[in-house]
């Protein structure tokens, strides 16, 4: 399981890094509420964007994008609304988008990064 977990957190790292490479502004990361989780949380522009990082070391059982499902999404939603009303300066007045970013490697240097933006 710490393996599994040291590749979920080396995912998220290169993604963080990816964002900000691409311009956006890492806001939080790994927030928490009872509710559950949320991998990344970043400024795209005016945009609030939630982003979910799947980690895979390759695409044996399926690509990692495969695991949103409808359900997963709207969980993600239900997140990101929570995380504006408890970041209402951050988030007031601003459009909110949910992306996904897939991760596929056994280790950060050779990771491949899809990034899929604005799921529905």
């Amino acid at each position: 399981m710490a393996a599994k977990d040291d590749l979920g957190r080396a995912g998220e790292d290169a993604v963080a890094s990816y964002l900000t490479a691409s311009g956006y502004a890492v806001l939080d990361r790994n927030w928490r509420c009872p509710q559950g989780e949320v991998d990344l949380v970043a400024l795209d522009g005016d945009e609030i964007v939630v982003v979910e990082v799947k980690t895979r070391t390759s695409e044996r059982f399926g690509h990692p994008l495969e695991a949103i499902d409808g359900r997963k999404r709207a969980r993600l939603w239900r997140l990101a609304a929570v995380w504006c009303r408890q970041h209402p300066d951050a988030a007031r007045g601003r459009r909110m988008r949910l992306d996904a970013v897939a991760i596929v490697g056994a280790e950060p240097s050779a990771f491949r990064i899809e990034h899929l933006r604005d799921l529905r």
